[in-house]
């Protein structure tokens, strides 16, 4: 018997995230064969709402096959059945399953790093060309990268899933508004002295319309005015790499150094993958009151209440970002405990809790 809080979810993802009307094309990214409950879910809501819903089929081990066999060509090749998906969808909902968190550690970094400016194409795509919601959907692999059982990680993603989203999105965009007009942000804790202006740029807020589970207030840095370093005390991680005690340095919009203990030159190729690969698209406060563990996975750390997180590449236009970048590499520093966020000489965010 199905969890009725899959129905809910997907009554959510197609009805309040992303608005599906009548007759409009629905893609959804069926990601590992353990997301099925809400891909069903998710498809059952759009064909109520009038929609025309396709499922794609997608998994890390079948990307594990091309990355481990592939030749340069093939791992530099953009899908063409996925990038046309965002060119005929209006909506797209990626319903990304857990893996297993090492499922690449027998591929190069360099196989990695260039498909991932591959996959970096598809997300720009997706990003531009459709109205998209992504869900890390939990699993027992899953609940092992988090330390934890799996009960616990479930109700942790459906309390943070489904909440009252009109109630939050308006507390959070009253945050943002209170934010509009302040321009020197800076940010302390361990390791950590980082300056850059955000003046001239807007504050907007992911509540429930861009990722599930949400809860970000968010702009865009102004690159040129970069200056001091940040480390982050939780592993930044991605395509299955993690990268334990990250430290980046600018020095006037100039990165200068960029280290970490582990996986350090799959760091710099990243970082150097494209121009602007090495500056700041995004500084973000995470806001969801549900989301209260570490897991090793971005699409849910990012949202955790207290923290921050910046993103290295393509900036958000909406903000008046301007940077630009196969990559959107986003990498949380927890300041719950020390540290804290200062904004025109004023606190912000002191040891985890939001003072705007």
């Amino acid at each position: 018997m199905m969890d009725k809080r899959w129905k809910q979810l997907g009554e959510v993802l197609v009805n309040y995230s992303t608005a599906v009307k009548p007759g409009e094309r629905v893609m959804i990214a069926m990601v590992e064969p353990e997301t099925y409950p809400l891909v069903q879910a998710t498809y059952e809501a759009a064909v109520k709402a009038g929609a025309y819903p396709q499922v794609q089929f997608l998994s890390e081990r079948l990307r594990h096959s091309l990355l481990k066999y592939g030749n340069d060509d093939q791992l530099s090749w953009v899908p063409e059945i996925e990038a046309y998906g965002m060119e005929w969808a209006d909506v797209y909902i990626g319903l990304r399953g857990a893996h297993n968190l090492y499922e690449l550690a027998d591929v190069s970094t360099e196989a990695l790093a260039k498909n991932q400016v591959a996959m970096g194409k598809i997300s720009t795509l997706r990003w531009q060309k459709t109205r998209w919601v992504l869900s890390r959907v939990p699993n027992e692999s899953f609940a092992q990268q988090a330390q934890t059982d799996l009960e616990t990680i479930m109700d942790m993603y459906f309390d943070a899933c489904l909440l009252d989203w009109p109630k939050y999105a308006e507390e959070w965009q009253a945050m943002a508004k209170r934010l509009e007009g302040m321009s020197d942000v800076r940010i302390v804790g361990k390791g950590t002295d980082l300056r850059f202006s955000v003046e001239g740029r807007k504050w907007l807020t992911f509540d429930g319309k861009i990722n599930m589970p949400d809860g970000e207030i968010f702009t865009a840095p102004v690159n040129r005015s970069l200056n001091g370093y940040i480390y982050f005390e939780n592993p930044g991680v991605l395509s299955g790499r993690l990268m334990y005690d990250i430290r980046l340095e600018w020095k006037d919009g100039r990165l200068v150094d960029a280290t970490s203990s582990t996986n350090q030159d799959y760091l710099r190729k990243i970082v150097s993958s494209d121009e602007g690969a090495s500056l700041l698209g995004e500084f973000a406060f995470g806001t969801n009151p549900y989301v209260n563990r570490f897991t090793n996975d971005i699409l849910i750390d990012e949202k955790i209440g207290g923290t921050i997180h910046i993103a290295l590449g393509r900036a958000y236009p909406e903000c008046g970002g301007v940077n630009q970048s196969a990559i959107h590499w986003d990498i949380v520093k927890d300041l719950r405990d020390e540290g804290g966020v200062i904004i025109d000489g004023k606190t912000v965010l002191e040891n985890g809790k939001l003072t705007i």
